[in-house]
C-alpha cells in the first residue's frame, strides 16, 4: 500500500472531449491516464502515467509501446510472453468482484501483483475493506473504480486507509478537477509552527461556537482557528479531562463566530457558516489532517478572550476565545494550554497560510487583515 493517493481518470469513454479533457488532465496534475488505444499517449508528459487497459473480450493484441504500465485480466494467456518482450513496462492484473471467489482473487492480486485494478459491481464498500486488510504490508498499490467524485472520496478514505488511488471515467471537461478535488479532501499534512503569545485582554460578551464533531479527535488533535486567513491557532478538543464535566472528545470550543476554520480542502470557513454535514479539518501536533464531519455548531453567548501571538518571522495572529478556564488550545509537544492562563511569553502552536481569501478560497491579490 502507498502513502500517496493517486488519481487515474479512464479516456475510453471521453469521445469528442478527449482533448481537451487530456490538456486539463495535465493542468490538474493527474496521475495516470488510462485507455486501450497507444495513440492516446502522444504528446502526453513523462509525469503522467500512461496506462493500457485491456478487460473487454477483444481480438486486439496487446500493444505495450509507449505505456508505462499495462493492465490485463486474469489468466490473460500472452501475459507471460509481454512481460518477456517489454521488461521496462510493468504489467498488473484488472479483477471484476462479483461474489465470494472473484473477492478472493481480488486479494490474491493485491498482496502479489504491482498494481491492481479493481471493479466492485456492488455498491456495499465491506469487499474493498476486505481486500484493503488483506493487502497490509503489500507493496503493490490498489487501484478502485468509482462511478462519480462523490464515490471517489469514499473510497479513499475505506478503513481510514483507503485505496491506493481511483480510476474514473472522464465524459467531460471538469472530471479531472473533481476527482483531484476529492482525492485532496484525505489525509495529508500541513506546516504548524511555534507562535509567541504577546498579550491577552478580557473583551465582554460575544457569541463563541463549539463544533462537534462526527469524529472522536485524539488528545493532541483539535482545529485551527484564528480571526484571520493568514494566521491561526491549533484549539484542543475536548479530550482532556475537567473539574466539572464530562469529556467530550467530540467537540472543539473553537472560538468567536467570526473566526476562519480550515474546511476540506483547504478552504477557510468561518466558524458562522458551519453546519451539520459541513466538514472541517482536524490536525495533530505533528501537522497530520484528516477531514471529519460537523454534526452541529453550538453558538452562545459567552464572555470572550483576545490572545495575541507573534510569529518568528513577525506574523502576527489573533484569536477570539470564550474567557473560560476549560477552552484550551495545543502547545509544542502537545503541551495543553487553558486560555485564561496564557501570559506574553507562552508559545502555541498555529498555522500561517500564505495566500489572502475570496469566499474561502486562496487567491494571490491584495487584502489588509487588522
Amino acid at each position: 500500500m502507498s502513502a500517496k493517493k493517486l488519481c487515474w481518470l479512464d479516456l475510453r469513454a471521453a469521445g469528442d472531449a478527449k482533448a481537451a479533457i487530456v490538456e486539463e488532465a495535465v493542468h490538474q496534475r493527474i496521475d495516470g491516464l488510462v485507455t486501450d488505444d497507444p495513440a492516446d499517449f502522444a504528446g502526453l508528459p513523462p509525469t503522467v502515467l500512461k496506462v493500457l487497459l485491456y478487460d473487454r473480450p477483444t481480438r486486439q493484441e496487446p500493444d505495450p509501446a509507449g505505456a508505462d504500465i499495462v493492465v490485463l485480466p486474469s489468466g490473460h494467456p500472452r501475459r507471460r510472453a509481454l512481460e518477456e518482450a517489454h521488461p521496462g513496462v510493468q504489467f498488473g492484473r484488472h479483477v471484476e468482484i462479483t461474489d465470494a471467489e472473484s473477492l478472493e482473487e481480488a486479494c490474491e492480486a493485491a498482496r502479489t501483483e504491482p498494481w491492481s485494478l479493481l471493479d466492485f459491481r456492488d455498491p456495499t464498500k465491506i469487499p474493498l475493506e476486505i481486500v484493503i486488510a488483506a493487502a497490509a504490508g503489500a507493496e503493490g498499490s490498489i487501484i478502485t473504480r468509482a462511478a462519480d467524485p462523490v464515490e471517489a472520496e469514499i473510497i479513499f478514505g475505506v478503513l481510514e486507509l483507503g485505496s491506493d488511488g481511483v480510476v474514473m471515467q472522464a465524459r467531460a471537461v471538469g472530471d479531472a478537477t473533481a476527482l483531484k478535488r476529492a482525492s485532496q479532501s484525505t489525509t495529508g499534512e500541513l506546516e504548524l509552527v511555534e507562535l509567541e503569545i504577546t498579550a491577552t485582554a478580557h473583551i465582554g460578551m460575544g457569541e463563541r461556537a463549539c463544533v462537534d464533531t462526527c469524529a472522536y479527535l485524539r488528545e493532541d488533535e483539535g482545529i485551527l482557528v484564528g480571526s484571520h486567513s493568514k494566521g491561526m491557532i491549533l484549539c484542543v478538543s475536548e479530550t482532556h479531562p475537567l473539574p466539572y464535566m464530562p469529556t467530550r472528545p467530540f467537540r472543539v470550543n473553537a472560538g468567536a463566530i467570526h473566526s476562519y476554520t480550515v474546511a476540506a480542502a483547504g478552504r477557510t470557513q468561518y466558524l458562522s457558516e458551519l453546519r451539520a454535514g459541513s466538514r472541517v479539518l482536524a490536525v495533530d501536533v505533528k501537522g497530520r489532517t484528516r477531514v471529519v464531519p460537523v454534526g452541529r455548531v453550538k453558538i452562545e453567548t459567552r464572555p470572550l478572550i483576545s490572545v495575541d501571538a507573534v510569529a518568528g518571522d513577525g506574523r502576527e495572529v489573533n484569536l477570539i476565545l470564550q474567557d473560560d478556564w476549560h477552552v484550551r488550545v495545543l502547545g509544542p509537544g502537545g503541551a495543553v494550554l487553558n486560555s485564561t492562563e496564557l501570559k506574553p511569553g507562552d508559545r502555541v502552536l498555529g498555522h500561517l497560510p500564505t495566500a489572502d481569501r475570496h469566499v474561502g478560497y486562496p487567491i494571490d491579490e491584495f487584502c489588509r487583515e487588522q
